[in-house]
Parts: structure tokens; C-alpha cells; sequence
């Protein structure tokens, strides 16, 4: 019998049952965002891979978060698109641990993605004599990779530790999609080692990108700062503008999120506060990049040039 207890079959997601006249409203809301983010995101990716002239480091990692963005948010939200308009809110313990890893591991691997963007652009600002010579194909591959590798290896470890959890029931969680802690309350094990351990990797993985981002964005500024010109001031903040409103937007939407008190009166602000990290972030960026980007937007106008002739 405990075995059996160690694997529940499938967990119910809530949702946002509060709102139960209002469904068809928020499907139509959440695919319109979904469609959004999607083709934004695609088709800035889609831009930098067959536009010669943005084969360059830094559209070499919009690339990369532009895709990242695509799959994180294709991870949630066609199962919650679905729920919607079935009311079919069943998810199965394999489904559910593999969108939660998933899902935790592109946040983390973005964390390091947009912490290589400012450095990037750091050398391009503060070093830009040394930026040809160090930022090189090889280096922005090994550094988008290891981006990508970090993000799934912090997960990986908090994974193996659910892994051992039991659940015995019940099996409804009250959000929209597999979240870390919604998921340790279902345990009937003690999560205390988890809660402990999901900070440690937090500290470790996401604290020192966070600190880097910021501590790069602090030197740009002061570059940019003692350019004696007005017009080489604003050329050269214009190259990290777009970068540093993603950047707040990022950890804005995260920080909200994680500075909420945890408790049961809180759970439907919990869940429409968590929204705008994987809703508001994903859609923003690209439309961000291709507002703020002359040579994006330039991209974009000479490919449908293209298409119309």
C-alpha cells in the first residue's frame, strides 16, 4: 500500500475555478496572448536565423531567448487553453513533474541568458576595442550553451528530490499549472528538505546571473554617463535600451510574484501575480526588441518587402 501511495495517477488543476462564468472570456484572452507571444517570439527568431546581417553575438542571444520564450510559454499554456475550453483539468503525475521541470528550468536558463546579454553588451559599451577579439562565435555558442545547460542542471536536482515525495492525496492543486510549491503542499511528505534545498539552488543559480546583470548594467551606465556628447549618449544607450527594459521586466514580474506572503487568503492573487512572469514576459519581449531595434525593424521591412514582391 505505500507503495502505491509514493505515485499518484494524476492531479487536478484548479484553474481559475473563481472565475467559472468567465471561462470562455479567458480562453479567448490567454490565446490571443498565446498566438502573440508565439509568433512574435518565432518570428524574431526566424529573422536572426536567415538575415545575414544579424549574425552577430548579441542578435545571436535575442535568437536563443526569443526561442526560449516560445517554449516556455507553449509549455503551459496549450494545457491551460485546453482546461479552458473542455473543463477537462486533469494532468497526469508524469505530465505534471515534466512541465514543472521544464518550466523551471528555461526561467533559470533565462536568468543566465539575460545575465551573458548584459555582458555582452558591457564589452560592446566599456571595452569595444577588446569586443571583436573576446565576444567570438565560438565564445557567444559557449556561453548561450551553458546558459541552457545551467538552467536544466538547478532543476534537475530539486527533480530528484520530489521524485522521492509521496502523495496520498489529495490531488487538487489550486493553480493553473504544475508550480514548485502548489505541488509540495499535495505531498503527505515532509517538503521541509525541499523548501530548504529550492532556495540553496536558488541562491547558487539565479543570484549570482541577477547580481552580474545588474553589476554590468551599473558600469554601462557610468560609460555611457561620461560620454561628453548628447548624441553619442543616446547612440550608445539606444545599443542596451531594449536589453535593460527586458531585464526589468524579468525580475519586476518575479520579485512580485516571490514577495507576496504565501498564504491561502493570498492564492488567487498568488496566481494572477504569476502571470505576469509567464505571460507578460514572453509576449513583451519581442515587440520590445523589434520597437527599440533599428536594424530588427529593418530586418523585418526588407523580408516582407520580399514576400510581397
Amino acid at each position: 500500500m505505500l507503495g502505491n501511495q509514493t505515485k499518484m495517477a494524476e492531479f487536478i488543476l484548479l484553474g481559475f475555478r473563481e472565475f467559472y462564468e468567465l471561462q470562455t472570456l479567458l480562453f479567448l484572452t490567454f490565446l490571443v496572448i498565446y498566438v502573440g507571444t508565439i509568433t512574435g517570439n518565432i518570428l524574431t527568431f526566424a529573422l536572426i536565423v536567415f538575415d545575414q546581417h544579424l549574425h552577430t553575438p548579441m542578435y545571436f542571444f535575442l535568437g536563443n531567448l526569443s526561442f526560449l520564450e516560445a517554449c516556455c510559454s507553449s509549455n503551459i499554456f496549450p494545457r491551460m487553453l485546453l482546461a479552458l475550453i473542455t473543463g477537462d483539468r486533469r494532468i497526469s503525475y508524469n505530465s505534471c513533474l515534466t512541465q514543472w521541470y521544464l518550466f523551471g528550468s528555461l526561467e533559470a536558463a533565462e536568468c543566465f541568458l539575460l545575465c551573458v546579454m548584459s555582458y555582452d553588451r558591457y564589452l560592446a559599451i566599456c571595452k569595444p576595442l577588446h569586443y571583436a577579439t573576446t565576444m567570438k562565435t565560438q565564445t557567444s555558442i559557449h556561453l548561450a550553451a551553458a546558459s541552457w545547460f545551467s538552467g536544466f542542471i538547478a532543476c534537475l536536482i530539486l527533480l530528484i528530490l520530489i521524485l522521492q515525495l509521496m502523495f496520498c492525496g489529495p490531488n487538487e492543486m489550486d493553480h493553473y499549472f504544475c508550480e514548485y510549491f502548489p505541488l509540495l503542499r499535495l505531498s503527505c511528505s515532509d517538503t521541509s528538505v525541499l523548501e530548504i534545498a529550492s532556495y540553496i539552488v536558488a541562491v547558487i543559480f539565479t543570484f549570482p546571473p541577477f547580481v552580474l546583470t545588474i553589476t554590468s548594467y551599473v558600469y554601462i551606465i557610468a560609460a555611457i554617463l561620461r560620454i561628453p556628447s548628447a548624441t553619442g549618449r543616446q547612440k550608445a544607450f539606444s545599443t542596451c535600451s531594449s536589453h535593460l527594459i527586458v531585464v526589468s521586466i524579468f525580475y519586476g514580474t518575479l520579485m512580485i510574484e516571490y514577495m507576496i506572503p504565501k498564504s491561502t487568503e493570498n492564492r488567487e492573487m498568488q496566481k494572477i501575480s504569476s502571470l505576469l512572469y509567464t505571460a507578460l514576459s514572453p509576449l513583451a519581449n519581442p515587440f520590445i526588441y523589434s520597437l527599440r531595434n533599428k536594424e530588427v525593424k529593418n530586418s523585418l521591412r526588407n523580408n516582407i518587402r520580399k514576400l510581397v514582391r
